[in-house]
């Protein structure tokens, strides 16, 4: 008797550079792309701290500043980010152009067209299954990305939306799981 397998795969999408802004910029007087230029605003007022992420239009170089701290108090800090604060850390300041939470507080509009990201596999491991073989797919998506669970999964497969949502309709993938940050499916291997 032949042995059935249940394959547990992990993919996490992981952003290759930081969100772009789409917003009016008052020189140019129209809505102009902003990028991260890397670098922090920090203004102190008394044991009082404001830090900003500052992104600039594309065109003109109009700045805009994000808020990552207001009125914080120096010593809530962690010392090391407040050194890479001062020393402009890139590292630091693309970490904070990637977290879709800071955007959202500073109600600012991301634009979903210039998204790059990538699929990039986590774990994987095998069982053995009495059910046929089947794959159990999870997807994590941390930085909260809108992408349809069709996209995902067609993307992770390597098939058109298309013929996602055909096996989607005829039950070869099964959708077990979708919330905001991870989609969970399954997949009939011998179906695909």
């Amino acid at each position: 008797m032949q042995m059935s397998y249940l394959r547990k795969i992990e993919y996490e999408i992981v952003l290759k550079d930081s969100f772009w802004v789409i917003r009016s910029c008052p020189k140019c007087g129209r809505k102009t792309h902003y990028r991260n230029t890397n670098k922090f605003r920090i203004n102190a007022n008394g044991n009082k701290l404001d830090v900003w992420l500052i992104y600039h239009c594309t065109e003109c170089k109009h700045t805009l500043n994000i808020a990552i701290y207001e009125r914080k108090k120096v010593s809530s800090i962690p010392k090391e980010e407040y050194q890479c604060f001062l020393e402009n850390d890139e590292t630091l300041a693309e970490m904070y152009g990637k977290r879709m939470q800071l955007f959202r507080t500073n109600k600012v509009d991301i634009d979903p067209d210039k998204l790059h990201y990538e699929f990039v596999k986590q774990h994987e491991t095998m069982e053995n299954c009495e059910f046929g073989e089947q794959v159990v797919i999870t997807i994590n998506n941390p930085c909260q990305l809108k992408i349809h669970p069709e996209k995902q999964i067609a993307m992770v497969l390597g098939l058109s939306r298309s013929q996602v949502k055909s096996l989607l309709e005829k039950g070869d993938i099964g959708l077990k799981a979708e919330m905001p940050q991870t989609i969970t499916f399954s997949v009939n291997a011998c179906r695909i």
